[in-house]
């Protein structure tokens, strides 16, 4: 897919003030500060579209770009950030799960996972949330650049045999570096898929 144009439309506090839902959507989340907002400016190709911080928690609200005048991309803010209020961190959860229950035009939840790690509770304990809500979704494990390839494809087996345990059906899987566009043309060809698939019902 060749992305000729990628721009900001609006940060939304809940689902019902989004852009209206007449084109497929793909949503990023993960945990604060797995990279993110680098991940979506590597995919579009433009440096500042996301804004990255190097505050975990920055983002706050669902954030809305148009790509190619034909599909949105979504910022959602970042889980697992321990300095946030138990009320901040509840209404964030109570937003996310609006957001993707309530969105019928939600294509599929790309979630984000450090690959520097081995298999965190929180990002297992989102996904299993994501079961229970039957919302598809994607792997992409960030920052491969950043950690020896032998600890990258370690920490990834490690995740999927962590989801092996209780997943009969392993979702797809992409390994990202956003400094070295490792995955983009892979992440890209997925979208572009998913988008074909979407106009033929």
């Amino acid at each position: 897919m060749l992305i000729k144009s990628a721009k900001y439309l609006i940060s939304s506090p809940s689902y019902d003030k989004c852009p209206i839902a007449d084109k497929p959507e793909y949503a990023f989340i993960g945990r604060s500060n797995v990279g993110k907002s680098s991940l979506i400016n590597m995919l579009v190709n433009q440096k500042n579209l996301a804004k990255t911080s190097g505050t975990p928690g920055k983002t706050q609200l669902i954030n809305h770009f148009i790509v190619n005048d034909s599909w949105y991309l979504v910022d959602l803010p970042g889980y697992g950030y321990a300095k946030r209020s138990q009320k901040d961190r509840n209404r964030w959860e109570q937003m996310i799960e609006n957001y993707m229950r309530k969105r019928e035009n939600l294509v599929n939840v790309f979630v984000l996972i450090d690959s520097r790690h081995s298999p965190q509770k929180n990002d297992l304990e989102f996904i299993q949330k994501l079961a229970v809500w039957q919302i598809p979704f994607v792997l992409v494990f960030t920052k491969a650049d950043k950690e020896k390839p032998a600890v990258v494809k370690k920490n990834e087996q490690l995740f999927l045999n962590k989801m092996r345990e209780s997943w009969q059906f392993l979702p797809q899987s992409f390994v990202t570096s956003a400094d070295k566009k490792q995955g983009r043309e892979e992440l890209l060809h997925f979208i572009e898929s998913c988008n074909n698939n979407t106009l033929q019902k």
